[in-house]
């Protein structure tokens, strides 16, 4: 005969009790019978009709597993007002423990209440109720959106003296949380230590970078995690990876990482699909993004953003508009970010009137309080079709204070339209901000020498030499067989330079017999028109663009990007190339797209 221990014995005997006692049977009926009405909950009122029978049936008070529920369930419900609510349920909990601190955190959290996050931590902490390794990923991820690298370092310290520095989520939330706060060298440290590097590691260092437009760094790691480990990045990273590959114009690789993203992942999920439509548009392929977009089953505001955006570095601000007609349509609210692509179509495409009509809606909505950039959008827009006194009326007029962007985009259109009087407002302005921008003394200088001051165009280049400013240099990047080529302007050291230069002389002989002639007010330099012609020659979107003729096939797209405005006379001499050449070519200069084709500029010569 086989005889049961005498812990078996116990366990049996209370078993027995249970199912012999009809108190405790009816009790985990009740209880179970609630907790099955709580998961059907699909609002906060019902929610709280189930919360007053937990209370009513003393289930709150005396059954933890239920108050942990109840807490849990509405805390992470995402309906409007709940985390008010779930505060309050939080605070009828005699003794919470470590599971309902965690729940309270990850509430705020994914609410974006960071600071409430942080306080819970503090009470925690304070209580002496123990934090575990769920607990951090979520304390970090606040520290991280608050930039508040202060407080990350000594909750870090907690993590070493509770010994979770081991743990692969809390690293990963670690470097994460320090790369984003610009601490890259501790962010580089915590994963050097890491024994076994994850998927979702590699993917916290892209994604740091990728915070902080470290863009190349961002695509460096990429490359690596892809060729040394062989692990698949999960879907944050790619992101990380696409948006890289649209502010660089990395348009092979984006392309890449979509046919990856097809391969190996069935259902993209709307944040992938956002960044595809943002890296084809600012990329240049106006169209793929569009085709992406129209194909996406739903969209946020961030998807219509990236849309509306693409449209407006295309020229295309009446379509940008259609655009977030449509998505007003929709019933998805417009935000800070919207509102900037919207404003920003409207000036790339002179649309004075609509954008005055935007920027007046918002005002009258209330919903979205107007910033800086904001102003800085309409200053630009007003600036950019010559109504110079109402641009300047605007920033003094202004509901937040004047920074420099505002300004600077002001100076900007006074260059442009040759204002120097205005000119001289914005430059003081921007002197008073105590300027360390070597952009702002430079366009000073260019509009001073258009308007042939040269002793004052000698001022501001001493200014700028004393004060240890130095001009970045301008320059073009064409990318050919899948390698980067970048030029200077008279840029002699390429290894074809011959070559090139021979190619250049030329497109000149061809340009000749279609009437072009250079246009020497672009030199802004106290030289004989000789020199301006021969200086001209040497731009570096010419030098890009003889080098791209010469080593891509035949009827093949040029692409193109600058870091600088391209000047009236190269954007002359593309649209005469893209017909003389039957090519079409596609320029980013800096904040917008001109697609060349036939002689004529997508941007309509207004840009």
């Amino acid at each position: 005969m086989i005889t049961s221990s005498p812990l078996i014995q116990s366990l049996l005997a209370s078993r027995d009790d249970v199912n012999h006692n009809p108190e405790v049977n009816s009790f985990r009926a009740k209880e179970q019978e609630c907790l099955y009405l709580l998961k059907r909950c699909n609002n906060i009122e019902e929610f709280k009709q189930v919360h007053a029978k937990f209370i009513k049936l003393s289930l709150f008070s005396s059954s933890p597993f239920s108050a942990s529920s109840v807490l849990a369930t509405c805390a992470h419900s995402g309906w409007e007002n709940s985390m008010n609510y779930a505060a309050s349920i939080f605070r009828g909990i005699d003794d919470p423990c470590t599971f309902d601190y965690n729940t309270m955190i990850r509430g705020y959290v994914n609410e974006t209440s960071f600071e409430d996050a942080l306080c819970v931590y503090s009470e925690m902490v304070e209580e002496g109720v123990e934090p575990d390794n769920f607990t951090y990923p979520f304390v970090l991820k606040a520290c991280t959106r608050l930039k508040s690298v202060r407080e990350g370092k000594q909750i870090h310290g907690h993590v070493f003296k509770l010994g979770f520095e081991a743990d692969v989520f809390v690293q990963n939330s670690l470097i994460n949380m320090y790369g984003r706060c610009g601490e890259m060298t501790l962010s580089s440290a915590v994963f050097e230590r890491m024994e076994s590097k994850t998927a979702a590691s590699w993917s916290s260092m892209v994604s740091a970078r990728a915070g902080v437009g470290m863009w190349s760094d961002c695509l460096m790691l990429f490359r690596e995690m892809c060729r040394e480990t062989g692990l698949k990045a999960e879907e944050s990273g790619m992101v990380s990876a696409l948006s890289a590959c649209a502010n660089t114009g990395a348009l092979d690789l984006g392309m890449s990482i979509h046919a990856y993203l097809l391969r190996n992942i069935s259902q993209l999920n709307i944040a992938v699909k956002t960044s595809l439509v943002d890296m084809y548009a600012k990329c240049g392929c106006l169209d793929k993004a569009l085709r992406i977009f129209k194909k996406m089953e739903s969209r946020n505001s961030l998807t219509y953003s990236a849309m509306i955006s693409g449209l407006a570095l295309h020229g295309e601000g009446e379509a940008a508009l259609r655009m977030f007609s449509e998505m007003i349509e929709q019933g998805i609210e417009s935000d800070h970010v919207v509102y900037v692509s919207v404003l920003n179509a409207c000036s790339h495409s002179g649309l004075v009137k609509e954008g005055r009509r935007v920027f007046e809606d918002m005002l009258k909505e209330g919903k979205v309080e107007p910033t800086a950039e904001h102003y800085g959008c309409l200053v630009d827009l007003l600036g950019r079709a010559g109504l110079l006194e109402e641009a300047l009326e605007t920033i003094q007029n202004m509901a937040v204070e004047h920074n420099d962007v505002v300004w600077r985009s002001f100076l900007s259109s006074c260059r442009v339209h040759e204002n120097v009087e205005l000119g001289k407002v914005a430059a003081r302005e921007l002197v008073k901000l105590s300027s360390h921008n070597p952009g702002d003394y430079l366009v000073i200088s260019n509009m001073y020498a258009q308007a042939q001051m040269w002793e004052d165009v000698a001022r501001v280049r001493t200014e700028m030499a004393n004060k240890g400013l130095k001009q970045t240099p301008g320059f073009s990047i064409v990318e050919v067989k899948g390698k980067t080529h970048r030029f200077v302007s008279q840029d002699r050291f390429h290894p074809q330079c011959k070559k090139i230069y021979k190619m250049l002389h030329q497109m000149e002989w061809q340009l000749k017999f279609e009437g072009y002639t250079p246009d020497v007010t672009q030199v802004l330099l106290s030289v004989d028109e000789e020199e301006k012609r021969e200086r001209l020659k040497g731009h570096s979107l010419k030098v890009a663009l003889a080098f791209a003729l010469l080593y891509t096939p035949p009827g093949s797209i040029i692409r193109i990007a600058r870091n600088l405005r391209m000047c009236s006379d190269c954007h002359t001499y593309t649209k005469k190339i893209s017909m003389i050449y039957e090519r079409e070519i596609v320029v980013r200069d800096r904040n917008r797209f001109h697609l060349f084709k036939g002689g004529t500029c997508s941007c309509k010569d207004y840009w």
